[in-house]
């Protein structure tokens, strides 16, 4: 149990938490990194983030996952950064990973987990950042330059979106109601399904952070909160990022999982028209929403166009 002194900009009750037992990962391949903590985010004390922090660039490579995934996400696209020498930095968000999981789905909010994105990236003072985001990634680390505008230099982006009051689709639609309707959900079943070029020992890295159903309570929460009413938490930063990305003058390079149901072409050719600059996206054919299973070429693809490699 940890008690948190202030959650997201208000006093808060002691939140309940689980910490997946560090064994649980002692078989996840191609991930020889180790990780960090800290338990004094401001807001969120007594929680404990985790992230991977390794090279020691000027410039930093933030790597976001989504849901139901994390940080083992990038494990494909992490070592061509640092061999471009990037230092790269990859949070598992509260609820993900190595992080903490408050066990009651209230917890979970919009700005619960922006704000925790947030205090993570002025406690570490991230600088000269190559914001590189899918999913939930990109639904809060898009929205960091309302906050922080002077720290993201450059972008890759990935099967994303950033909802202003609308559904990104009928995938997007059917796949909330299928987590609504799965609370005991097995994810690394879901992502096997999702992505069917995962090794046995790949899936059961996804499902190590869940040991039991006790630890999902952010899986179950993330599509609940995606902001598809007008009147939903979100729609306002979001719209306020939009305006950031229109007028960026910095690089960027979009990525497209081409059979992503969820948030695919459509959603990403959108979001395409709001970043000032962006060039063609690169089409993964045969990637779907966890493109970064396929995420060496697009690394490489990204740092040569940026001129890194």
């Amino acid at each position: 149990m940890f008690r948190p002194s202030r959650v997201w900009g208000r006093v808060t009750p002691v939140i309940r938490a689980v910490r997946t037992p560090d064994e649980c990962f002692s078989d996840v391949p191609d991930f020889p990194y180790t990780p960090h903590y800290r338990e004094d985010l401001p807001g969120y004390e007594g929680l404990r983030m985790a992230w991977i922090d390794e090279g020691s660039g000027d410039r930093v490579a933030l790597c976001l996952h989504g849901e139901p995934s994390w940080s083992f996400l990038y494990r494909k696209m992490m070592p061509v950064f640092l061999q471009a020498g990037l230092r790269v930095v990859a949070p598992d968000f509260f609820g993900f990973g190595r992080s903490d999981k408050p066990v009651e789905d209230d917890v979970y909010t919009y700005d619960f987990h922006r704000g925790a994105l947030l205090a993570f990236v002025r406690a570490l003072d991230l600088r000269n950042i190559t914001l590189v985001c899918q999913d939930w990634g990109g639904i809060l680390g898009l929205t960091l330059p309302v906050d922080e505008p002077d720290r993201i230099q450059r972008l890759i982006v990935m099967n994303t979106g950033l909802p202003t009051g609308q559904s990104p689709g009928p995938g997007f639609d059917a796949w909330r109601q299928f987590m609504a309707s799965n609370p005991e959900l097995h994810v690394g079943r879901l992502m096997k399904r999702a992505t069917p070029i995962l090794s046995d020992t790949e899936t059961a890295a996804y499902q190590a952070p869940f040991p039991s159903r006790e630890y999902l309570a952010g899986v179950r929460r993330f599509p609940q909160l995606v902001p598809t009413d007008p009147d939903m938490d979100g729609v306002d930063t979001s719209e306020a990022a939009l305006e950031f990305w229109r007028t960026f003058d910095g690089k960027s390079f979009m990525a497209i999982g081409m059979q992503d149901p969820v948030l695919g072409p459509p959603v990403m050719r959108s979001l395409r028209k709001n970043i000032q600059g962006c060039p063609e996206p690169m089409e993964i054919a045969d990637g779907g929403h966890f493109v970064q299973e396929w995420g060496e070429p697009i690394a490489r693809a990204a740092l040569e166009h940026f001129g890194d490699l």
